[in-house]
């Protein structure tokens, strides 16, 4: 099995193992959960952390209702430029393998929604948080993830470059003049 395949295998595992989990946690609510329905195990801990079905046709944070056209093409094309672009920048970063997975989980399984039910079904609802699903998790969690591993490498680069200053060879005609 070529490098490639293996890394698409994982994408592809990955991905459908956490869009299939949000998927079945939607689907669980709407079939479970009147809309604006509250439910939480235990009575003490609703104030802080409770399932409520909501309907969400904009973005994160509730924005932009109203949109869920724009935003399930959006989502598709971001979802066929991870796969297409996936093995030309991953490299060997597990990491960066990992977290392209999970952008992909989050970007599909709000997809999913918009284009089957036209809405996207949001239903963890903590503290005074806006409510939010699974694939919204990943795509949060997979942004956060993304921008440190970048903060890291790009002063990893830079440490590099100042050390490989710190090591040139002094040429030898500016060391005569002075």
């Amino acid at each position: 099995m070529t490098k490639t395949i293996k890394n698409y295998l994982f994408l592809f595992i990955v991905s459908g193992v956490l869009t299939a989990l949000d998927q079945w946690s939607k689907y669980a609510i709407r079939t479970n959960l009147s809309l604006g329905e509250i439910w939480s195990p235990w009575d003490w801990m609703t104030p802080y952390a409770r399932f409520v079905h909501w309907q969400n046709t904009g973005v994160a944070f509730g924005m932009f209702q109203g949109n869920g056209n724009i935003f399930a093409v959006l989502s598709a094309a971001v979802s066929v430029i991870i796969i297409y672009y996936y093995p030309r920048v991953i490299g060997d970063s597990k990491l960066l393998r990992l977290v392209t997975s999970i952008l992909l989980a989050g970007s599909l399984g709000n997809f999913f929604d918009r284009v089957t039910v036209g809405y996207v079904t949001d239903f963890i609802s903590i503290g005074n948080f806006p409510v939010f699903n699974i694939a919204d998790s990943c795509i949060s969690v997979g942004v956060v993830i993304l921008l440190i591993y970048v903060w890291f490498e790009e002063r990893k680069d830079k440490k590099k470059q100042q050390a490989d200053a710190v090591l040139e060879p002094v040429d030898d005609k500016e060391d005569r003049e002075d």
